[in-house]
C-alpha cells in the first residue's frame, strides 16, 4: 500500500501524469471503446440467439415451471423473433409473472428511458446548434495533423468539438474564454428544465408505481397481507394466549393466530448438523455405487440425468419392503455384500485425538443420522425460552394494517407494530437473537463498509495509474514510447483498461456486500436485498463519482489535500469539481458505453453461469448435488440496480454540458437495452425468491434526487469557474427547491410504498373480482386478475412457522430419483417401512421439477435436434 502511495505522490509532483493526461481518454480512445464494446457485445448476443432455442433448461427456465394461468407467452425460437414477442409482453403479465419487485424494477428503466429520449430531444434541436456556435473546436496545443491512415471519431459523430479530450469543455472559439458569455442563460435555463422534467417523470411514475401496488396488494389475500411482525413484547406478554388477548383488546379485528418467536437455536443448530450429516452419507453412497458398478464419475452423472442405468442396477436398487431407513440393516440390502470395497473414514479419539482408526464410512454416517434423528425429535417437543417478536395474524386485512399504521404502545421501542415478510423470506436465525445485539452487528458492518467503501480508492488510484500511458513511461520506457507511437495500443491501454478495471471492481464487490447484509442480522431477504442495494450503490457512487469529481482523474492522492484547502476556500472545491467533470467526461463516455453495449449482452447470455457451470458439474458428487446445480439462476436486484442509478445520475450532470447529445443518445440505449435484457430475465430465464412488495421503488427516487442535486451542483461549479456568477446564483433556489421536494416526497409517497390502504382492500369475498375504489366508473381496470396473483399462488398452505420444527426429515438421496421425506409421525428410532426402498429406481423423474430448470440438465448440451422443452 505504502509503495502505491508513494507512486501516487511521485505522480501528483509530475505534470505529465496529471489529471487527464494520466488516463482521460481522447476522441480516438472513445472510437476505439466504441468498436470494443460493440465487438464484445455482438458476439456475445449473436450467441445468445444462437444458443437460446438449444439450451431452454437455462433460457427459459422460469417459462418451464411457472403457473400455466399466467399465459407468458412462448418465445419463437427463430434468431431475433423473440424480441417483438417479448416487446409485446404487458405490464399486467409482468406483474402476473414476476410480481411488484420485477414491475418496480422495470418501471425504473422505462421511466429512464422516455426522460432521456425526450431530453435528447432538446439537447439535439436546442443546446447542439448553441455549443457549436460558442464552445471551441480543440485546443492549439493538442491538434495534430490528421493521419489519413486512422479513422477520425468526427466522421463517426460528425461533431467537431468531439477532438481529443476537450468533448465536454467550452471555450471561445478562437481558443480563449469568451467575454461575452451570454450562452451561459442557456445552461441555467436546460439546469432549471431538465430538473423539473426529471421531477416530472419521476411524479407521474411514482404515481403508476402507487396506484399499482394499491391495487395489487388490495386485491389479494395471503397470510402474509393479514400478518403483522409485534417487537419489543414486555416479558409479561411473551404468551401466546396474553398476545391474542391484548391485540383484541385494541379492538381492531379478532386474531387469527399467534406464532411467538423463541430461542430455537438447539433445534436449528441439530437441523443443520443433519444436514451437513446428510451431506456426507450421501458422498459415501455415491463412492460406494461408483466402485461397485466400476464405472467412473462421469458416467455415473450421465446415468443420473439421462436415466439410461435403470435396467443394469434395478436388482441391486431394490430394497426389502420391510428395512428401516437408518437403524440397523435398513440399506444393507442395497449394497450386495462382497461387491466392491465399502468406503471408509478415519476417526480420531482419545487424549487431544491422538489415536485414530478407520471405520466404516456408511454404516458411521447412518448411526450419526440416527441419533440426530432422535434429538431432533426430542427437540422438537421441548418449550424454549420466548423472544420479544411474534407475527400475529389477523382475521382481515385491514384489521392488520391498521395495527401496522398505529402507534400500539405510549413507551419508546415497545410493542411495535411492523409488516411481516412472507413466510418463505424470513430468516429465522435472526428472529431470536436479541435486539442490541442485532444493533451492534449492524452497527459494526456499517462502519466497516463505510470504511472500505473511503479507503478502497486508493487500489482504484494505483490501478488507474499503473494503467496509464505516463507510468508506463516511468516505469518501462521503451515499452511506453512503442504504446505512444500506435494510436490502437494506446487507446487500448489509455481507455479500456480503466474502464474495464473500474467495471470488474463494480461486479466484484457486491459480493462482499451481500455476505455481510447477510451477516447484519435483518429478519428477511428482501431486507438483505434492499440493504444490498443501499450499500452497493454508496460504493458505486462514493469511488466512481464523487472521489473523481473532487479530485479528478489519477490525481487521487491528492483527495484529502483538496479537501482540506476547500474548507478555507470554497472556490477551490467548486474549481476542483468543474474541472474534473470536463475532463473526465470521456472516461465516463467510455464507462457508459462498456456497461451498455459491451456487458448488457453479456447478462443475456448469463456469461457466468455458463462459464462456471462445468466446474461446479465436476464438482458435483451426489444427486442431491446434481438437483441443486440445475436450479434457475437467481436475479439479486442489489447487484444490477446500483450500476443503472449512476448510469442515470451520469447522463443527468453531463445532459448540458458540450457532448450531450452524446451522453443522452447512450443513456436511452443503455436503459433501452437493460430494459430488454432484465424484461428477459425476470420473466424468462431467472428466478426472483425475495418478497419486497415494491418497496425499492422509494430508494430509487430518493437516489434520483441525489443526481438532481449533484447535477445541480456541478453547473452551480461550471458557472462559477466560467465567471457567470449572476447564472451561477440563481441555481441556488433550485437546489433547495429539490431538497424541499425530497422532504415532500417523503411525507407524500413513501408510507404508500411500505403500506396498503384501507380503501384498497378488497371488500368482496372473491378472490377473483377485480377491485379498486379509488377508479372511476369509466375508467378501465389497471390489473388484469387472475384467480390469484404469484404471491397467493406460492404461499398457500403455509404459515408462520421455523421449518426446524416442522419441515419433514429428509432421506439420503441416494438414486436418480429424490426419496419422499419422512412424514412427522416416523423418527429414525422407530420400525417403519421405507417409502424409498420399496420402489425401484424410475428413469422418468416426475419428483423433481428443477431438473428441467437450468444450465445443469445436460440436455443443455445436447444437438439442437433434441427437442426437450
Amino acid at each position: 500500500m505504502y509503495g502505491g502511495l508513494d507512486l501516487l505522490a511521485i505522480m501528483a509532483d509530475d505534470d505529465e501524469c496529471k489529471g487527464e493526461d494520466a488516463i482521460a481518454p481522447g476522441s480516438k480512445d472513445i472510437f476505439v471503446q466504441l468498436v470494443i464494446s460493440f465487438a464484445l457485445g455482438i458476439s456475445a448476443f449473436v450467441a445468445f440467439c444462437i444458443l437460446r432455442p438449444r439450451w431452454k433448461t437455462l433460457y427459459a427456465a422460469r417459462k418451464r415451471h411457472s403457473d400455466p394461468q399466467i399465459a407468458l407467452p412462448v418465445l419463437p425460437d427463430s434468431f431475433l423473433g423473440w424480441i417483438p414477442a417479448l416487446y409485446r409482453v404487458t405490464e399486467e403479465q409482468i406483474l402476473a409473472s414476476a410480481g411488484l419487485d420485477a414491475f418496480v424494477f422495470l418501471s425504473f428503466f422505462k421511466m429512464s428511458l422516455r426522460l432521456f429520449a425526450t431530453m435528447l430531444f432538446f439537447s439535439a434541436t436546442v443546446l447542439w446548434p448553441i455549443h457549436r456556435a460558442f464552445d471551441v473546436s480543440p485546443n492549439p496545443k493538442s491538434s495534430t495533423t490528421p493521419d489519413s491512415s486512422s479513422v477520425h471519431p468526427s466522421s463517426l459523430f460528425s461533431n467537431r468539438y468531439l477532438d481529443e479530450s476537450f468533448l465536454f469543455t467550452a471555450k471561445h472559439k478562437d481558443g480563449h474564454d469568451d467575454k461575452n458569455q451570454s450562452y451561459l442563460w442557456s445552461y441555467l435555463a436546460f439546469t432549471w428544465f431538465f430538473s423539473f422534467l426529471t421531477v416530472y417523470f419521476m411524479n407521474t411514475e411514482t404515481f403508476k408505481v402507487v396506484k399499482t401496488r394499491q391495487d395489487y396488494l388490495g386485491t389479494q389475500s395471503t397470510v402474509t397481507d393479514r400478518t403483522f411482525r409485534l417487537t419489543g413484547i414486555p416479558k409479561d406478554l411473551r404468551k401466546e394466549e396474553n398476545i391474542k388477548k391484548f391485540v383484541e383488546n385494541l379492538e381492531i379485528g379478532h386474531v387469527g393466530s399467534v406464532n411467538l418467536c423463541r430461542n430455537w437455536a438447539e433445534i436449528d443448530g441439530l437441523m443443520t448438523q443433519r444436514r451437513s450429516i446428510l451431506c456426507k452419507l450421501e458422498e459415501a453412497w455415491s463412492a460406494y455405487r461408483s466402485q461397485k458398478s466400476m464405472s467412473s464419475r462421469s458416467a455415473i452423472r450421465h446415468n443420473f440425468v439421462n436415466g439410461e442405468d435403470e435396467q443394469e442396477d434395478a436388482h441391486e436398487e431394490h430394497a426389502d419392503e420391510n428395512g428401516r431407513l437408518l437403524a440397523g440393516n435398513s440399506l444393507r440390502g442395497l449394497m450386495g455384500e462382497g461387491e466392491g470395497e465399502r468406503p471408509k473414514i478415519r476417526l480420531r479419539f482419545g487424549f487431544l485425538k491422538m489415536r485414530n482408526r478407520k471405520i466404516d464410512a456408511l454404516d458411521y454416517y447412518e448411526e450419526q443420522l440416527r441419533r440426530l434423528d432422535e434429538k431432533i425429535q426430542v427437540a422438537r417437543k421441548k418449550d424454549y425460552a420466548p423472544t420479544d417478536t411474534a407475527f400475529v395474524t389477523m382475521d382481515s386485512i385491514a384489521a392488520c394494517q391498521m395495527a401496522i399504521q398505529a402507534t400500539v404502545d405510549p413507551r419508546p421501542g415497545q410493542l411495535l407494530a411492523k409488516p411481516a415478510p412472507s413466510p418463505y423470506d424470513v430468516i429465522w436465525k435472526n428472529t431470536y437473537v436479541p435486539r442490541y445485539r442485532r444493533r451492534f452487528r449492524s452497527g459494526l458492518v456499517t462502519i466497516f463498509i463505510t470504511s472500505l467503501t473511503i479507503l478502497w480508492f486508493f487500489p482504484v488510484a494505483i490501478l488507474a495509474s499503473l494503467l496509464s500511458i505516463c507510468t508506463i513511461k516511468r516505469v518501462a520506457p521503451s515499452l511506453g514510447e512503442s504504446l505512444q507511437q500506435h494510436d490502437i495500443t494506446k487507446a487500448l491501454v489509455q481507455t479500456g483498461l480503466p474502464t474495464l478495471v473500474v467495471s470488474l471492481l463494480n461486479v466484484l464487490v457486491p459480493y462482499l456486500y451481500d455476505y455481510l447484509s447477510n451477516i447484519q442480522g435483518f429478519i428477511s431477504q428482501g431486507d438483505v436485498e434492499l440493504s444490498v442495494i443501499s450499500k452497493n450503490f454508496f460504493f458505486v457512487f462514493f469511488n466512481i463519482f464523487v472521489v473523481y469529481a473532487v479530485s479528478g482523474s489519477a490525481a487521487l492522492a491528492d483527495f484529502w489535500q483538496i479537501i482540506k484547502d476547500s474548507l478555507s476556500d470554497t472556490n477551490k472545491i467548486a474549481e476542483k469539481i468543474a474541472g474534473s467533470i470536463q475532463s473526465l467526461g470521456n472516461f465516463y463516455l467510455n464507462f457508459i458505453m462498456l456497461q451498455g453495449f459491451g456487458l448488457f449482452p453479456f447478462k443475456l447470455l448469463q456469461f457466468g453461469s455458463v462459464s462456471l457451470y462445468p466446474f461446479y458439474r465436476m464438482g458435483a458428487k451426489t444427486p442431491r448435488d446434481f438437483a441443486e446445480l440445475v436450479q434457475p439462476t437467481l436475479f439479486n436486484y442489489g447487484f444490477y440496480l446500483p450500476t443503472a442509478l449512476l448510469i442515470f445520475i451520469l447522463c443527468l450532470v453531463y445532459s448540458v454540458l458540450p457532448g450531450s447529445e452524446l451522453v443522452l443518445l447512450l443513456g436511452v440505449c443503455y436503459f433501452g437495452l437493460g430494459y430488454f435484457v432484465y424484461k428477459y430475465q425476470l420473466l424468462y430465464s431467472m428466478d426472483q425468491p425475495q418478497h419486497a412488495t415494491g418497496r425499492a421503488w422509494p430508494m430509487i427516487c430518493r437516489r434520483i434526487i441525489l443526481g438532481l442535486v449533484s447535477f445541480q451542483i456541478v453547473m452551480l461549479a461550471i458557472l462559477v469557474l466560467r465567471k457567470a456568477f449572476y447564472e451561477a446564483v440563481l441555481i441556488a433556489p433550485l437546489i433547495v427547491l429539490t431538497i424541499w421536494y425530497n422532504h415532500s416526497f417523503n411525507q407524500r409517497f413513501v408510507p404508500l410504498t411500505k403500506f396498503i390502504a384501507l380503501r384498497s382492500i378488497k371488500r368482496d369475498s372473491d378472490p377473483g373480482r377485480e377491485s379498486n375504489p379509488n377508479q372511476d366508473e369509466g375508467e378501465p381496470t389497471r390489473l388484469a386478475r387472475r384467480m390469484s396473483t404469484i404471491d397467493e399462488d406460492r404461499e398457500k398452505g403455509v404459515s408462520f412457522i421455523n421449518p426446524s420444527l416442522v419441515v419433514p426429515l429428509e432421506q439420503p438421496w441416494i438414486y436418480q430419483d429424490p426419496p419422499p421425506p419422512l412424514s412427522p409421525t416416523e423418527s429414525a428410532g422407530v420400525n417403519h417401512p421405507s417409502r424409498y426402498e420399496d420402489e425401484p429406481e424410475h428413469s422418468n423423474t416426475t419428483v423433481s421439477t428443477s431438473s428441467s430448470l437450468s444450465l445443469g440438465d445436460t440436455h443443455v448440451w445436447r444437438t439442437s435436434g433434441d427437442n426437450n422443452v
